[in-house]
């Protein structure tokens, strides 16, 4: 029973995601206050956008470095339903105009755009979590792949994308928040959560979705659709040859990414509490990139743990050395991947596991000839026992 079940553990690739479920789900609960294990779950709601980059990168091999554009419109449409929540006559009864959220007042407008109107309804805000970003995407790929523009030139386009959208944000001041995005989200249907244990529920659901989309995206590595990317990464035009269309592929994985992502910005605009165009432009894409980097673009667990240590990182040499840190998370950048190229997760599968296989095999090696040798070794003669002393003893004897 145990080695079938390692057989399958190891057949589906499910030891590490459920290693990884241990430590979401249990170690990091019990071991982490309530600040620390809220700063673990911003750490994964930027996990949603490496794990996209797997799907696209490490097995599309196609590198976008927009990836923040797709975060952001996640986060953005979750942040409009909060703030509109947030906006209802009672709070906002000082403004000049109330009901409206307070950064459109203080620009003067006197009603609600009616493209605001929709997300007053938490159904629609999910939904367009997701679609937003799947949408945009559809259009930039289709326009891209279709035209056969990849490598360098879609990672410089998506740039441009990232850096048109921050713009067309901070411009929009009235109806975006500009700069400062969009703060002070409260409640959400009525549930305050800004408290502790929302905190803690919020963590769980971050966790919890962060692994279903790393289950799905096992199922598609699985798939013929896996396959496929797999296929059109090493010979593309082999792939193309054959009959299949190359570019409705590479339009598949860049959407699928930007849905991981746009979840990714829903769960960072619930924890956080707020939603500015910081997160969406040109810097942003490329660290989200490097986490799937130092990780491991073809692993999605690595690209989760890459994304962990990344802003652990961050985070602690921010808080000691103040003066230095952008330096120290540069070297570690550097570092990491000229020392291993494929990341963590390569690291892991071409050195640990190989190392901790010859190490198991010595050591049954060992063990079978130490049992073979105890099976040639001649048994010792069993000892004699001793006669049975004659009746009457010695007296007997000389009667």
């Amino acid at each position: 029973m145990k080695n079938v079940l390692k057989t399958w553990l190891d057949a589906y690739r499910l030891g590490s995601l459920l290693a990884l479920a241990l430590l979401l789900l249990v170690v990091f609960p019990l071991a982490l206050d309530s600040f620390r294990l809220n700063l673990v779950g911003k750490y994964l709601s930027y996990a949603f956008v490496a794990v996209g980059l797997v799907v696209l990168w490490g097995w599309g091999g196609v590198l976008s470095l927009g990836q923040g554009v797709f975060f952001g419109l996640g986060g953005y449409a979750m942040a409009m339903f909060l703030k509109l929540e947030a906006s209802d006559p009672v709070s906002t009864k000082i403004q000049s105009t109330p009901g409206i959220p307070d950064f459109m007042d203080w620009n003067q407008l006197t009603a609600l755009p009616l493209w605001w109107e929709p997300f007053r309804s938490l159904p629609f805000a999910l939904i367009a979590v997701v679609a937003l970003p799947t949408a945009l995407a559809f259009v930039i790929g289709y326009a891209m792949f279709k035209r056969r523009v990849g490598g360098v030139y879609f990672a410089i386009i998506t740039q441009a994308v990232a850096l048109i959208l921050t713009v067309l944000i901070i411009g929009q001041q009235g109806v975006t928040g500009g700069v400062n995005g969009m703060t002070d989200l409260k409640t959400m249907w009525g549930w305050d959560i800004r408290t502790d244990s929302a905190k803690l529920i919020l963590y769980y659901v971050c966790a919890g979705t962060l692994l279903a989309s790393i289950a799905v995206g096992l199922w598609i590595q699985r798939s013929k659709f896996g396959t496929l990317l797999l296929a059109m990464r090493d010979k593309e035009d082999r792939v193309r040859f054959s009959g299949y269309d190359v570019a409705m592929f590479k339009v598949a994985a860049f959407c699928s990414a930007a849905a991981i992502a746009g979840i990714g910005g829903a769960m960072f605009t619930l924890q956080v509490g707020f939603m500015s165009p910081s997160f969406v432009g040109i810097v942003p894409s490329i660290e989200m990139v490097i986490f799937a980097a130092v990780g491991g673009r073809h692993s999605l667990v690595g690209a989760v743990i890459g994304a962990l240590l990344v802003n652990a990182g961050k985070t602690f040499f921010s808080e000691s050395f103040p003066d230095l840190w952008l330096f120290m998370m540069a070297a570690l950048f550097i570092g990491v991947t000229m020392a291993f190229p494929d990341g963590l997760a390569g690291l892991v599968e071409q050195k640990l596991k190989p190392w901790w296989k010859r190490r198991r095999a010595e050591r049954r090696e060992l063990r079978e000839r130490v049992a073979a040798a105890h099976a040639a070794w001649p048994e010792p003669p069993k000892p004699r026992e001793p006669a049975p002393p004659l009746a009457g003893g010695i007296r007997g004897q000389h009667a």
